[in-house]
């Protein structure tokens, strides 16, 4: 009986560990210590996504850059209506993105190429190089981004995340 106990206990221990929470990655260093809402880089636990941590947030099919109309105005979105951000920490026209490592999980890069679908500028639309190897989506020199917290059309969540991240107007510029 004394042995059941103490088999049960262990057992118990041992789902009580494993069930333990999630710690958020830090979108600046890649850390998996716990983060709240960073007011520097807008690092947050992101919501569940389809695609795996750390994975560009492919589209299905072309992408196309289209434009969406919300309480803040026209931004842009992707072929599925998801929205589009930008980071004040990249440089526009730098032909480079800042996000990488923990940052990436929470801000995937919007691969590409896409077209320019109603609304938006096709001379403002191009590609850099993406950190996965591929193309990633820019608009008027801004790399393009999807928010992990965002989890499906019409949302835009990632506005203003840590004064850093926005939604990006069919003009190329933020929206603040």
């Amino acid at each position: 009986m004394m042995k059941r106990l103490w088999f049960l206990l262990a057992a118990l221990i041992l789902v009580v560990a494993a069930c333990g929470g999630d710690d958020a990655t830090d979108t600046t260093t890649g850390s998996t210590e716990p983060v709240a809402a960073d007011t520097t880089t807008g690092a947050t636990e992101p919501a569940a996504t389809d695609a795996p941590a750390g994975t560009t947030m492919a589209p299905t099919g072309e992408a196309t850059v289209t434009v969406a109309t919300g309480d803040l105005g026209d931004y842009l979105a992707d072929e599925a209506g998801r929205a589009l951000y930008l980071f004040t920490n990249d440089t526009q026209d730098s032909g480079a993105s800042t996000c990488s490592g923990g940052c990436a999980d929470n801000w995937p890069a919007y691969a590409g190429p896409a077209t320019a679908g109603d609304g938006v500028d096709a001379a403002l639309l191009g590609t850099i190089p993406g950190a996965d190897g591929g193309e990633q989506v820019s608009y008027n020199g801004w790399p393009l981004y999807h928010f992990a917290g965002d989890s499906g059309p019409g949302e835009t969540n990632g506005q203003g995340q840590g004064d850093v991240w926005f939604l990006v107007t069919p003009a190329g510029e933020a929206i603040s």
